[in-house]
């Protein structure tokens, strides 16, 4: 398992359009991925559960996976939420 702890630099978090981006960019990997705010985790491949977390910039999370291309999709994800937009 691979995991990190990242801080979000997306201007407006990771709410509606960049929850979708999120989702679509962590359905791109074979393994099991998940996004943790506090001490709720979900599943990253999942809308609902990526909008349940309410993620705004600032926010401390935490995205790990577990699978064949775990270290990809960790680095691809914060990445992704690290942009400043």
């Amino acid at each position: 398992m691979t995991e990190n702890q990242v801080q979000v630099e997306l201007k407006s978090g990771l709410q509606a359009r960049q929850a979708a981006l999120f989702v679509q960019e962590a359905n791109r990997y074979q393994a099991d991925v998940y996004l943790q705010k506090d001490d709720k985790k979900v599943n990253a491949k999942s809308i609902m559960g990526i909008m349940s977390l309410a993620i705004s910039k600032g926010s401390s999370v935490t995205i790990s996976a577990e699978g064949s291309d775990e270290e990809q999709a960790v680095e691809g994800l914060i990445a992704m939420i690290q942009k400043e937009n």
